[in-house]
C-alpha cells in the first residue's frame, strides 16, 4: 500500500471516529489527489481552525475556485460548521477531511466526477 492509500485510510477513520460519518472512499480518494502533494507535509495537510487567515485560504482557495462558489457569510458558516462536525478542540484537523466535508455539504460532488 502506497502512502497516499495510507493517508486515504487516516482520513476514512477520522470521518467515520470524530466526524460521525460513513465516507463515501471514492470520493474521498477523489478530494486528497486533488490537494496534491500538501498531504504529504506535516503542517500543510491540516488546517489551523484557530487562525483567521487558514479559514480564509480554505474559503478562497478551495469554495471559491475549486467548487466555484459566490464568496459570501454562507462560506464562513459551512466552514464554522465542518469544524464543530470534525470537533472544534481537535488538534489535527486533516486538509482533505474539512474539503470532503464542504464538498459534501455544498453537493459538489460533480466536481469531482
Amino acid at each position: 500500500m502506497g502512502r497516499r492509500e495510507e493517508l486515504i485510510e487516516v482520513y476514512a477513520d477520522d470521518l467515520k471516529k470524530k466526524c460521525g460519518v460513513t465516507p463515501d472512499l471514492d470520493l474521498l480518494t477523489k478530494v486528497t489527489i486533488g490537494c496534491g502533494p500538501v498531504i504529504y507535509d506535516a503542517d500543510a495537510s491540516t488546517v489551523a481552525s484557530s487562525q483567521p487567515g487558514e479559514l480564509e485560504t480554505v474559503k478562497q482557495n478551495f469554495l471559491v475556485k475549486k467548487l466555484g462558489l459566490n464568496d459570501g457569510p454562507e462560506l464562513d458558516d459551512a466552514i464554522q460548521k465542518v469544524i464543530e462536525t470534525y470537533g472544534a478542540s481537535e488538534r489535527n484537523k486533516y486538509r482533505a477531511v474539512v474539503y470532503y466535508l464542504l464538498t459534501k455539504h455544498f453537493g459538489k460532488e460533480a466536481v469531482y466526477a
